[in-house]
Protein backbone atom coordinates (compact mmCIF):
# COMPACT_ATOMS: atom_id res chain seq x y z
CA UNK A 1 0.00 0.00 0.00
CA UNK A 2 2.97 2.33 0.92
CA UNK A 3 4.48 1.62 -2.56
CA UNK A 4 1.59 2.48 -4.63
CA UNK A 5 1.05 5.57 -2.50
CA UNK A 6 4.64 6.71 -2.66
CA UNK A 7 4.48 5.75 -6.92
CA UNK A 8 1.95 8.01 -7.01
CA UNK A 9 3.31 11.16 -5.16
CA UNK A 10 6.43 10.20 -7.25
CA UNK A 11 4.39 10.79 -10.66
CA UNK A 12 2.64 13.87 -9.16
CA UNK A 13 5.94 15.13 -8.82
CA UNK A 14 7.16 14.84 -11.74
CA UNK A 15 3.74 15.63 -13.51
CA UNK A 16 4.18 19.41 -11.25
CA UNK A 17 5.61 22.20 -13.81
CA UNK A 18 5.67 25.39 -13.14
CA UNK A 19 3.49 26.35 -15.36
CA UNK A 20 -0.30 26.62 -14.70
CA UNK A 21 -1.96 23.21 -16.09
CA UNK A 22 -4.86 24.41 -17.78
CA UNK A 23 -8.44 23.19 -15.75
CA UNK A 24 -9.88 19.98 -17.86
CA UNK A 25 -13.49 20.51 -18.78
CA UNK A 26 -14.53 17.81 -17.06
CA UNK A 27 -13.41 18.71 -13.58
CA UNK A 28 -13.35 16.18 -10.89
CA UNK A 29 -14.76 18.08 -7.17
CA UNK A 30 -11.46 17.78 -4.76
CA UNK A 31 -13.42 15.48 -2.40
CA UNK A 32 -14.05 13.19 -5.37
CA UNK A 33 -11.07 13.08 -6.85
CA UNK A 34 -9.53 11.88 -3.28
CA UNK A 35 -12.22 9.30 -3.29
CA UNK A 36 -10.42 7.71 -6.24
CA UNK A 37 -7.17 8.26 -4.70
CA UNK A 38 -8.05 6.25 -2.32
CA UNK A 39 -9.84 3.61 -4.18
CA UNK A 40 -7.00 3.35 -6.03
CA UNK A 41 -4.13 3.06 -2.70
CA UNK A 42 -6.87 0.42 -1.84
CA UNK A 43 -6.53 -1.80 -4.77
CA UNK A 44 -3.41 -1.30 -6.04
CA UNK A 45 -2.45 -2.62 -2.36
CA UNK A 46 -5.05 -5.53 -2.87
CA UNK A 47 -3.42 -6.57 -5.96
CA UNK A 48 0.10 -6.31 -4.66
CA UNK A 49 -0.93 -8.74 -1.41
CA UNK A 50 -3.15 -10.78 -2.88
CA UNK A 51 -4.21 -10.70 -6.44
CA UNK A 52 -6.15 -13.80 -6.25
CA UNK A 53 -9.25 -11.80 -4.84
CA UNK A 54 -9.17 -9.40 -7.75
CA UNK A 55 -8.75 -12.58 -10.07
CA UNK A 56 -11.45 -14.69 -8.55
CA UNK A 57 -13.73 -11.72 -8.11
CA UNK A 58 -13.03 -10.46 -12.20
CA UNK A 59 -11.90 -7.04 -10.89
CA UNK A 60 -9.55 -4.51 -12.78
CA UNK A 61 -8.52 -2.24 -10.41
CA UNK A 62 -8.80 0.81 -13.18
CA UNK A 63 -12.13 -0.08 -14.60
CA UNK A 64 -13.48 -0.22 -11.47
CA UNK A 65 -12.88 3.13 -10.62
CA UNK A 66 -13.95 4.25 -14.05
CA UNK A 67 -16.98 2.85 -13.52
CA UNK A 68 -17.42 3.63 -9.95
CA UNK A 69 -16.70 7.51 -10.42
CA UNK A 70 -18.01 7.16 -14.18
CA UNK A 71 -14.86 8.49 -15.50
CA UNK A 72 -12.81 7.47 -18.14
CA UNK A 73 -8.72 7.14 -18.04
CA UNK A 74 -8.44 10.93 -20.38
CA UNK A 75 -10.63 12.59 -17.42
CA UNK A 76 -8.22 10.59 -14.56
CA UNK A 77 -5.50 11.84 -16.24
CA UNK A 78 -6.04 15.08 -16.67
CA UNK A 79 -7.38 15.80 -13.55
CA UNK A 80 -4.21 14.40 -11.96
CA UNK A 81 -2.34 16.20 -14.12
CA UNK A 82 -4.11 19.60 -12.74
CA UNK A 83 -4.52 18.71 -9.20
CA UNK A 84 -0.97 17.31 -9.31
CA UNK A 85 0.20 21.49 -10.31
CA UNK A 86 -0.27 22.63 -7.21
CA UNK A 87 2.16 20.61 -5.00
CA UNK A 88 0.72 22.02 -1.62
CA UNK A 89 -2.95 21.18 -2.34
CA UNK A 90 -2.07 17.64 -3.87
CA UNK A 91 0.40 16.99 -0.59
CA UNK A 92 -2.82 17.93 1.27
CA UNK A 93 -5.14 15.71 -0.96
CA UNK A 94 -2.58 12.32 -0.17
CA UNK A 95 -1.58 13.23 3.70
CA UNK A 96 -5.53 12.81 3.90
CA UNK A 97 -5.75 9.73 1.89
CA UNK A 98 -3.13 8.38 4.13
CA UNK A 99 -4.89 9.47 7.29
CA UNK A 100 -7.87 7.79 6.06
CA UNK A 101 -6.51 4.54 5.00
CA UNK A 102 -4.62 4.41 8.48
CA UNK A 103 -7.76 5.19 10.35
CA UNK A 104 -9.65 2.33 8.37
CA UNK A 105 -6.77 -0.03 9.08
CA UNK A 106 -7.17 0.98 13.00
CA UNK A 107 -11.08 0.32 12.71
CA UNK A 108 -9.97 -3.13 11.09
CA UNK A 109 -7.67 -3.85 13.31
CA UNK A 110 -10.00 -2.87 16.44
CA UNK A 111 -12.84 -5.42 14.52
CA UNK A 112 -10.31 -8.27 14.28
CA UNK A 113 -9.21 -7.89 18.09
CA UNK A 114 -12.69 -7.82 18.94
CA UNK A 115 -13.88 -11.29 16.80
CA UNK A 116 -10.86 -12.54 18.63
CA UNK A 117 -12.30 -11.80 22.17
CA UNK A 118 -15.41 -13.67 20.97
CA UNK A 119 -13.75 -16.61 19.80
CA UNK A 120 -11.41 -16.97 22.71
CA UNK A 121 -15.04 -16.35 25.36
CA UNK A 122 -16.99 -18.93 22.56
CA UNK A 123 -13.83 -21.18 23.18
CA UNK A 124 -13.53 -20.93 27.06
CA UNK A 125 -17.50 -21.38 27.15
CA UNK A 126 -17.53 -24.48 25.21
CA UNK A 127 -14.86 -26.38 27.09
CA UNK A 128 -16.65 -25.53 29.93
CA UNK A 129 -20.06 -27.30 29.03
CA UNK A 130 -17.77 -30.34 28.06
CA UNK A 131 -16.03 -30.28 31.43
CA UNK A 132 -19.70 -30.15 33.19
CA UNK A 133 -20.59 -33.13 30.71
CA UNK A 134 -17.94 -35.28 31.59
CA UNK A 135 -18.39 -34.76 35.18
CA UNK A 136 -22.17 -35.62 34.84
CA UNK A 137 -21.20 -38.77 33.13
CA UNK A 138 -18.48 -39.42 35.83
CA UNK A 139 -21.14 -39.30 38.18
CA UNK A 140 -23.54 -41.23 36.07
CA UNK A 141 -21.04 -44.07 36.56
CA UNK A 142 -20.48 -43.18 39.89
CA UNK A 143 -24.08 -44.51 40.80
CA UNK A 144 -24.01 -47.38 38.32
CA UNK A 145 -20.77 -48.53 40.38
CA UNK A 146 -22.44 -48.27 43.72
CA UNK A 147 -25.60 -49.37 42.54
CA UNK A 148 -23.84 -52.51 40.93
CA UNK A 149 -21.92 -52.97 44.31
CA UNK A 150 -24.60 -53.15 46.13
Amino acid sequence: MKKSISLLAILALLGCKEDLVKKPDLLIEKSKMMNIMYDLALLEAIKYQNPAVLDSNQIRPKQFIYKKYKIDSLQLAQNNRYYAADYKSYKAMFESVVKRIENEKKRANAIIKLEEKKRKIKIAQLKKKRQLAKKSKDSITVVKTKKGSI
